[in-house]
């Protein structure tokens, strides 16, 4: 769901779960994670660097409100760098979501970055790169709205805006609130004769905690949804 409003109904309470989920309250443990991707999709982003090239660089903390989508940035990174140069054209962005079998070009990207030098604030092993398209196997493909290109394997591509640029609490991230300006889907993941995507076409490539996961079988759907009963899975 992407809107605040949604709500979830006739949830199952704790005494009608099963196996691992039926643990009462008593029997958790407090932990401290070091992290807290708890599953999250993993999307690329492309920025205009300030020489005219791209930058393309994959995050895990991006979720969507209506057609914004909220991105959180490491503040030392080339990508945070490009989006907080003011407004214009640097502030143009796609955010391109990678399919699961597409995680081992992902993490080519990981130890990547834009800056140079690297700033102190990367992970020990993170080492420059000028050309990341080359380097992870990534073809680009131009958009139609913004300067930056679409990454062409991914199934869906999002043009996009960044309106809004600002640090965290913390002061280590930047939070950006980018408009959606233009979707583009693969047709196998599109409900025929519709706008919609069909999930149970799409699978995002899942953050779960520095591991990477797809999505698994369909279990059910909230009363809003607008493709029950028309996904791949429910056609088969």
């Amino acid at each position: 769901m992407n809107n605040s409003t949604d709500t979830l109904t006739d949830s199952p309470t704790d005494d009608s779960l099963t196996g691992p989920l039926a643990a009462s309250g008593t029997d958790h443990v407090v932990i401290e994670p070091s992290i807290l991707y708890f599953g999250t999709p993993v999307v690329l982003l492309t920025t205009e660097n300030d020489d005219g090239s791209v930058n393309l660089a994959p995050i895990s903390s991006a979720w969507a409100l209506g057609q914004v989508v909220v991105l959180g940035l490491g503040a030392d990174g080339q990508t945070a760098h490009n989006l907080s140069a003011g407004a214009g054209p640097r502030r143009e962005l796609v955010i391109s979501l990678p399919a699961p079998d597409q995680w081992p070009a992902v993490e080519r990207l990981a130890p990547l970055t834009g800056r140079d030098p690297v700033p102190a604030s990367k992970p020990r092993g993170c080492r420059f790169e000028p050309d990341k398209f080359t380097a992870s196997g990534f073809t680009p493909a131009p958009s139609q709205l913004v300067g930056p290109p679409r990454v062409a394997e991914c199934p869906l591509q999002l043009e996009a805006y960044a309106d809004r640029v600002r640090p965290d609490v913390s002061g280590g991230f930047l939070i950006v609130e980018a408009v959606v300006r233009k979707v583009h889907a693969a047709p196998a993941i599109v409900v025929p004769g519709t706008d919609h995507i069909d999930p149970g076409a799409w699978s995002p490539l899942i953050y779960n905690f520095r591991h990477y996961f797809g999505l698994g079988p369909e279990r059910g759907h909230t009363y809003r949804s607008e493709t029950a009963g028309a996904t791949a899975s429910a056609r088969r």
